[in-house]
């Protein structure tokens, strides 16, 4: 909105050429998304204690030490981070680029899908939710409807798998992309969501993976860097720097209220909105294995829940002693703070291999 209604008058007054610049604008979502989460991050919590009696519903059969620790413990503050980037993006981001349109509204229609999850468990007092059937539905048609537009509005740029480190390989997907995108929009917003499991442990993966792509955005919708480094480039995903910039502010602000011990859990609304924005990202700048890479935490907590279900279901035995794997080491012994900062450390090493892959070609 600043970008729209300030920058036409760079002409008369220099100093608004500023707003030009995706660098400066990213840095002002950054700070905005991370003010906005301190000053309304302690009001929210307060106001969802009182709306949540007991808090968040904790899973029966997990560990024992959760019902004493964590019970009572609000959630829904995935709302504070939603609010915290849609005032950012809108702020500072170019309202004409279509681009920031389809990812806020996605992440704004898995929101609402989360919310409605979150509700209903607070309001049942169980771990299940909204019908897991109808969730799966209203996040594909999401998914399926981001695959339409960027099919049909840029054909010749998506529709095909672009190979990280194989320069100009690329696999074409044909009615396949369809598919595609609802196993990496719907398939990271869920794993972001099984990830969620400890204070602290998804949205630090999650903080790491909107930074990278915050780069990755950039230099995909800048020609001349794109050219340069081999990798796909899509006019206009430059913009998208400035979401990821909010995503980042308002992933900082939330892990304030959100490291261990935990003064609120983001939720479904905040997992499920978040996943499905990096998946979204991850298809507007053509990274979709890269995002595999970066989230990789993300990757082996959803494996670690399929390979424990299907060995359970064909061999009657479990791998793991509870999936996801975060609740394995808890059984182990590991204590909280440990599996959150070990992931943490994973994480980073991850986005520093996807990050690599943007030069090695």
């Amino acid at each position: 909105m600043l970008y729209n209604l300030l920058y036409p008058l760079s002409g008369h007054w220099s100093a608004l050429n500023l707003f030009k610049y995706i660098t400066f604008r990213t840095i002002g979502a950054i700070l905005t998304a991370l003010i906005l989460s301190f000053v309304v991050g302690p009001w929210m919590i307060r106001a969802l204690g009182r709306l949540q009696t007991h808090g968040q519903p904790i899973r029966a059969d997990g560990p024992k030490r959760h019902l004493l620790e964590k019970g009572g413990t609000p959630t829904m503050g995935g709302a504070l981070m939603l609010l915290a980037i849609t005032v950012s993006t809108v702020l500072w981001a170019n309202l004409a680029n279509p681009f920031i349109h389809m990812v806020l509204l996605t992440t704004l229609g898995f929101g609402a899908i989360g919310f409605w999850d979150d509700y209903a468990k607070v309001t049942k007092r169980h771990t299940r939710g909204a019908p897991a059937s109808v969730r799966f539905l209203l996040q594909s048609i999401i998914a399926i409807t981001v695959a339409l537009y960027l099919k049909w509005t840029q054909p010749a740029l998506f529709g095909s798998l672009a190979l990280p480190i194989l320069k100009d390989v690329t696999i074409d997907l044909g009615w396949l992309f369809l598919p595609f995108a609802i196993l990496v929009i719907v398939g990271s917003s869920n794993a972001v969501n099984l990830t969620d499991g400890l204070d602290g442990l998804a949205i630090g993966p999650t903080l790491l993976t909107a930074a990278s792509f915050m780069f990755i955005a950039y230099l995909t919708g800048h020609a001349k860097f794109a050219n340069y480094l081999g990798i796909p480039h899509v006019p206009g995903a430059g913009e998208l720097t400035i979401f990821c910039g909010a995503m980042v502010g308002a992933a900082l602000g939330f892990l304030w209220f959100n490291t261990y011990p935990a003064q609120v859990f983001m939720g479904d609304v905040g997992s499920l909105s978040l996943g499905a924005a990096l998946g979204t990202i991850a298809m507007a700048t053509r990274h979709e294995i890269v995002l595999a890479i970066i989230g990789g935490i993300f990757v082996l907590e959803t494996f670690s829940v399929i390979i424990q279900v299907a060995s359970f279901k064909l061999i009657g035995k479990r791998v793991f002693r509870m999936a996801p794997i975060h609740h394995h080491f808890e059984l182990k012994g590991w204590a909280e703070p440990k599996i959150i900062v070990r992931f943490w450390i994973v994480s980073i090493i991850l986005a520093l291999i996807g990050l690599s892959t943007l030069k090695i070609r």
